[in-house]
């Protein structure tokens, strides 16, 4: 019964990083590089109106402080997005789901700088093995240099860690509800995003009017599961199984998005590239797995960038 109902429990959230992991896949079926920021436009005018049902009483009950401070980490959740979507549609869905991996590696790092507190060795030598792993992956097993869209992917695993620590460090919102929190961010992001679309490219409405059924069915994709059913899977999860559970079942992300690009994107590897996919998979888990056992483990803001949804914390990711 108790192995049972322990699979049960797992397998919502271990679906969540499958679909996290097809996500830099289904960006690229429905944007181009002058379409980015109108998909985007589209992508969370569907998730605002259904997330705002259930945000509802948590909105009307946030006072100015809050909006606030939900709105000025709108504004980095909003560079997460561009930085990340733009940098998919420049390189390879493999490339990209390994690469924005290095969060996990990169939180407790500024971390501990912040706190000028000393990481366990293996930790850092799970770093220095990403290092490695990236430099070979992105090289494919060369010196050459990393393509934009490796360094823009790059810079988005950079922002989300400023975006988690940024929010630990909130006053205004730290007893803010989390739906209400993640509605505010996600619209002020939306907002950017409307305001820049005329500027950059075509108006989101041409857009969808290019889409067919292929197109519609992955924008639905992203809006639906990547974004709102992970959400509340997360929610769900980290009051009802351990948090370091939690977060090792979604840090397989990565292998997913390696499995979906490999096998439907068609993205070809050769053998120091592999070589370094599979390090930087490996130096991911080791350095959860280190930084989960330290006693000195950096706090963790979910995924959304809003406030923690429950007693501790999962892993750091935008809801892309």
């Amino acid at each position: 019964m108790r192995a049972s109902s322990s699979v049960l429990r797992d397998a919502p959230v271990l679906l969540v990083a499958v679909v996290w992991g097809s996500s830099f896949l289904a960006v690229q079926r429905v944007a181009e590089p002058d379409t980015v920021v109108a998909m985007l436009v589209l992508r969370f005018g569907l998730v605002l109106p259904l997330l705002g049902l259930f945000a509802w009483r948590g909105l009307r009950r946030m006072g100015h402080a809050e909006w606030l401070g939900g709105a000025s980490l709108g504004l980095v959740l909003g560079a997460i997005f561009l930085l990340e979507t733009f940098g998919a549609v420049h390189t390879s869905a493999t490339n990209a789901g390994l690469i924005i991996s290095l969060t996990i590696v990169f939180t407790p790092l500024a971390e501990s700088v912040l706190a000028r507190t000393a990481l366990p060795r293996p930790f850092l030598a799970a770093a220095g093995l990403a290092v490695v792993g990236i430099a070979l992956l992105t090289g494919d097993g060369g010196l050459r240099t990393p393509s934009p869209g490796d360094l823009l992917v790059l810079g988005a695993a950079v922002v989300r860690t400023v975006n988690v620590l940024a929010t630990a460090r909130v006053r205004a919102i730290r007893e803010t509800d989390t739906l209400a929190l993640t509605w505010v961010q996600l619209a002020t992001a939306t907002v950017v995003f409307s305001v820049v679309a005329p500027f950059v490219g075509p108006m989101p409405w041409t857009v969808a009017a290019t889409y067919g059924p292929a197109e519609w069915g992955w924008l639905l994709h992203l809006a639906l599961l990547c974004t709102l059913f992970a959400f509340f899977v997360q929610m769900w999860a980290v009051r009802t199984t351990s948090p370091s559970r939690v977060s090792l079942l979604l840090g397989t992300e990565p292998l997913w998005a390696a499995v979906f690009g490999i096998t439907l994107a068609g993205n070809h590897l050769g053998p120091l590239a592999l070589l370094g996919g599979a390090l930087v998979l490996v130096a991911t888990e080791w350095g959860r797995r280190t930084a989960v056992a330290s006693p000195g483990e950096v706090a963790r803001a979910p995924r959304t960038g809003a406030a923690d949804a429950g007693a501790d914390t999962v892993p750091e990711r935008a809801p892309v």
